[in-house]
């Protein structure tokens, strides 16, 4: 996806949330908040982005969004039940009507057999009890997995927005 096509969706989403009064917060683990800074490059996004939370460590993902430990301890941190939870508890501790979650391995290192690098999961919520999560299975550096993270949450988040 280019940077102009990247605008355009940002601005769609944008306009889709001003539309229907509602605000978006973003749970980032392994992007690291590159999601919000793309959201946040649009002006006028302060008219439907309520804010960011930066997980990265397990300690953040229990503290800012009520991330179970024992789903940390039994799950994971690349899993489906935390990035549900992540987004879950990204709309409680905001604003926002809706929210997405990502949580993944960049690499080059910290891959398993059972979550290589390259594996995300993705999670999109709204204060309607939509959720919606899936994996994803990305290749390339590690800017290229993170790259392809941001574009991926966008997208779904569009599609969630629309279906909604």
């Amino acid at each position: 996806m280019t940077t102009k096509s990247c605008d355009d969706l940002i601005f769609q989403i944008g306009e889709k949330l001003i539309q229907s009064h509602a605000f978006l917060a973003t749970a980032e683990s392994c992007t690291g908040g590159w999601i919000a800074q793309q959201l946040t490059a649009l002006s006028g996004s302060s008219n439907w982005f309520d804010r960011g939370f930066v997980t990265y460590s397990n300690a953040s993902k229990t503290e800012m969004l009520g991330v179970s430990e024992q789903t940390l301890r039994i799950r994971g941190a690349v899993s489906e039940q935390t990035v549900r939870e992540m987004a879950q508890g990204a709309l409680l501790n905001s604003h926002a009507q809706w929210a997405l979650a990502v949580s993944g391995i960049a690499g080059p290192g910290g891959g398993t057999e059972e979550n290589p690098v390259g594996t995300v999961w993705f999670a999109w919520a709204s204060k309607d009890d939509f959720l919606k999560s899936e994996v994803r299975h990305f290749e390339g550096e590690r800017v290229d997995v993170r790259g392809q993270t941001v574009i991926n949450a966008l997208v779904g988040l569009a599609n969630c927005i629309d279906g909604q």
